[in-house]
Order: structure tokens, then C-alpha cells, then sequence
């Protein structure tokens, strides 16, 4: 067993809450933006810059725009992951923050299709594309960031906080539509989109003041850090890649389906309101902020694994009887089916993701591997809604159900292919070194 000193950050470093609110700041503003996009293109965005269309084409044409941010992610998350392990996590937190928010604010000035014509779908991809660049290298850094201040004991705890950006950023997107869905013409979806801006002034001034990962400048000072660290994950960790690939499918194109086309769907057959859709949405949100931060913390006391295993089982058995709930149209089972699917299925796998990503990889190649992992399935999860809008074509309710429950299926066989992380031996270990670290710290008071 290694030996400890008082500067050993088996304790975390004395920056580690900071870090961890920081970065849950900035993944809060960036979930709000990404997230009031796929509700706009739900609910909005099909008469807004789609009025020559069906409404079956234009939901299908809204759906796809929200894919093509989701397609551009990886190549974000390529671009941060690779600047997080050549020139550090924090430069690429605030730049990633920043462009977003830009573009976010931007969306909310669009002109519509009744303006401008075919101008207003060419310019609402466009920015489409640059909101999903951003997103794609923001995780990464955030993530990492929380990960390398937080102390060993309490890697899934801690990295759970930024994670629980993302029920906090759908609560607030969605209270933002609720709030101005009564408002006149446009302004129903423009209005949460430009508010976004107080979220952003706020996100930048507190990353501002995080600091750098002290791991990555370690590997700096003493000279580890690779020369093309992109390169050396596709060459030495691909396995885990693929791994990540499947866990993360599971999570983000699960909620595509359960929560961005669910939205959509109940409207297209009138088994709920708008607000009444909201309002269902809001609740597991609230739910799923301490769930987040629960199966984070969970994950340090029995691993990762088996929390995994849990929410995408979960995900497979959940899939048919989540659209006989909603086919009911009564509001009190859709919005158990909203909190199950949400605080459940989804973010018991969000709030395991940030530990066990961060440990499939080594400190100089971390970010790399870990950004294009989680990236990777938004090329799948971006066109679910899409795809899910064409099986109920073809084959009813029962088409995107069967597809929630496939999505599940696939994080779950990847979970029982990735290693453990944290096992028994693992934690026991870690118990004794933080032990130890705090007889030491002690008495250096």
C-alpha cells in the first residue's frame, strides 16, 4: 500500500466543492440550452419553420434538426477532449460555456419561416450544429474536472453533482415553458431561449474562478502528457470505448425516447396538454436531482457496476408497459411514467457515468476517451426521436416502446462486458489509504 503525506489528494484537494458546483453550474446552463431545444422542436418548432408540411413531416423535420446537434457531438467532444488533455480541463469548460450560450440566445432571435422562408430552417441547423459542438467538448472538462479535485473515496458522489446539471437544466427549461407557454404568438418559445443569457453570465463567472485539475498539471510538470492523445485512446483503449459507447446509448437515447418523443407523442394523440406535459416533465425533474446525486453516491459503496445493471434492466422491462400507462391519458400515470423513466432508468446511469468513465482511462489520455465516449452515442440517440416518430408509423405505441427496451438491452450487455472500477478490494483499499491520509492530515494541524 502506497504511503501518504498531507499533500497526497486521496483527500481531494481543498478546491473539490468549488469544483463540483462549478462545474454543476455550467452543466446546468448547458443542459437548459440543449434541453429547451428538444422541447421547443416538440412542441413548437414544427409550425414555426415547417408550416408547408404535415404535421406528421413537420415533427418528423423539427426531430431531425435536434439530431443534427446531437450528431455534431462528437466531433465537440473530440475537439474539447483533445485541448482538455493538451492544454487543460478549465480553458475548455469556459469556451464550451460561452459558444453555447451564444448560440442558445441566438435561437431565441431567430426569424421564422413566415419571415424569411426557407432562410429560417437553414439558419435554426446552423446554429443547431454549433450549440452541438459546444456540448459536445463541455462534458468532458466539467466531468474531469469535479473527478481529479474530488477524494478517492467519494469519486461517484462528487462527480454525481455535475451530473445532476442535467434534471436541473430540463427543471428549469421546462418551468420555462410552462411559464411562458400562455404567452402570445412566439414568444411561447423565444422567451426561455433568450432568458438563457442570466444563466450563462452566471455559469461564466463561477467557472472563472475554478481551478485547474491538479492531475493534469502533475502529468504537465513532469512530462506525461502524450502528443496525440486522441490518437493513443483509438490505439490502446478502443475496448473501453466501445464500452462507454453502449453504457452511455442506453441513458441518452432512452431519454430521447421516453422523455423527447414521449412529449410529442402524447400531443400528437391528445392524451395530454402542453402544461400538462410540462408540468409531468417538471415533477421528475425535481425527482431526478437527488436521485442523481443518490445513485452517485450509491456507486461508491457497491460499485458501479451494479447500479448500471439495475437501470438498464430496468430499461428493458419498462418499455411496453410505460406507453400502456400514457395510453391511459390520465395525468396522474403519466407522471409516474415520467419520474420512473426519468430519476430511474435515466439518471441511475447518469449518476454513475462521471466516476466510471473518468476510471476506464489514464490521467494523460482521460479526457480524450472519456469525451468521445460519451459523444459517440449522440449519433444514435440524436435521431432516436426520429426514428421513434417512424416506427409508431409503421407499427403504433408498440414500436418505440420495443426500442426503449432495445436501447436498454445494449447498456446492458455493455455493463456486464466493462470491468469493475470500484469493487470490494478497490474500496476496502481506499477506505484504509483515506484512513490513514487523515491521521496524517490531523496531526500536520
Amino acid at each position: 500500500m502506497a504511503d501518504v503525506n498531507a499533500g497526497d489528494p486521496i483527500l481531494g484537494t481543498v478546491h473539490k466543492k468549488r469544483v463540483a458546483i462549478g462545474s454543476a453550474v455550467g452543466t446546468t446552463v448547458e443542459n437548459y440550452d440543449f434541453i429547451g431545444y428538444g422541447t421547443a422542436a416538440a412542441l413548437y418548432f414544427n409550425e414555426a419553420f415547417f408550416p408547408k408540411a404535415d404535421p406528421v413531416a413537420g415533427t418528423l423535420l423539427a426531430f431531425a434538426t435536434l439530431g443534427i446537434g446531437f450528431a455534431v457531438r462528437p466531433l465537440g467532444g473530440v475537439i474539447g477532449g483533445y485541448l482538455g488533455d493538451k492544454i487543460g480541463r478549465r480553458p475548455v469548460l469556459i469556451t464550451s460555456l460561452l459558444i453555447m450560450g451564444i448560440a442558445t440566445v441566438m435561437i431565441g432571435l431567430l426569424p421564422t419561416y413566415a419571415t424569411v422562408g426557407i432562410w429560417a430552417p437553414v439558419l435554426l441547423v446552423t446554429v443547431r450544429v454549433i450549440q452541438g459542438l459546444a456540448f459536445g467538448a463541455e462534458w468532458g472538462g466539467a466531468i474531469l474536472m469535479t473527478f481529479e479535485h474530488a477524494p478517492w473515496k467519494k469519486k461517484g458522489q462528487y462527480t454525481a453533482i455535475p451530473q445532476a446539471g442535467f434534471p436541473l437544466g430540463l427543471l428549469l427549461a421546462n418551468l420555462a415553458f410552462l411559464a411562458s407557454s400562455g404567452l402570445p404568438g412566439s414568444w411561447a418559445w423565444r422567451l426561455p431561449f433568450l432568458l438563457s443569457a442570466v444563466l450563462i453570465g452566471a455559469g461564466l463567472y463561477i467557472r472563472l474562478k475554478v481551478e485547474e485539475s491538479p492531475e493534469f498539471e502533475q502529468a504537465k510538470e513532469e512530462g506525461e502528457l502524450v502528443k496525440n492523445p486522441l490518437a493513443t485512446v483509438l490505439k490502446n483503449d478502443w475496448r473501453n470505448l466501445l464500452r462507454a459507447f453502449g453504457l452511455r446509448v442506453a441513458e441518452t437515447a432512452g431519454y430521447a425516447v421516453a422523455i423527447t418523443y414521449v412529449t410529442s407523442y402524447l400531443k400528437s394523440n391528445n392524451l395530454a396538454s402542453r402544461p400538462d406535459t410540462i408540468l409531468a416533465i417538471v415533477i421528475a425533474a425535481l425527482i431526478g436531482l437527488p436521485a442523481t446525486l443518490f445513485w452517485g453516491w450509491l456507486t461508491d459503496r457497491v460499485g458501479r457496476k451494479p447500479v448500471y445493471i439495475f437501470g438498464t434492466a430496468l430499461i428493458v422491462l419498462f418499455g411496453i408497459p410505460m406507453f400502456l400507462l400514457l395510453n391511459t391519458g390520465e395525468l396522474g400515470l403519466i407522471i409516474v411514467v415520467f419520474v420512473v423513466a426519468f430519476a430511474f432508468c435515466q439518471n441511475s446511469l447518469a449518476g454513475t457515468q462521471g466516476s466510471w468513465f473518468s476510471e476506464l482511462f489514464s490521467t494523460n489520455t482521460r479526457s480524450s476517451g472519456a469525451s468521445l465516449a460519451y459523444q459517440l452515442s449522440a449519433v444514435i440517440s440524436g435521431f432516436t426521436a426520429f426514428w421513434a416518430v417512424s416506427l409508431y408509423q409503421s407499427f403504433g405505441w408498440t414500436g418505440p416502446a420495443v426500442l426503449f427496451s432495445i436501447f436498454g438491452l445494449i447498456g446492458l450487455i455493455a455493463a456486464l462486458a466493462t470491468p469493475e472500477t470500484n469493487g470490494p478490494a478497490r474500496r476496502a483499499e481506499i477506505a484504509e489509504l483515506t484512513r490513514q491520509a487523515e491521521l496524517v492530515s490531523a496531526g500536520a494541524r
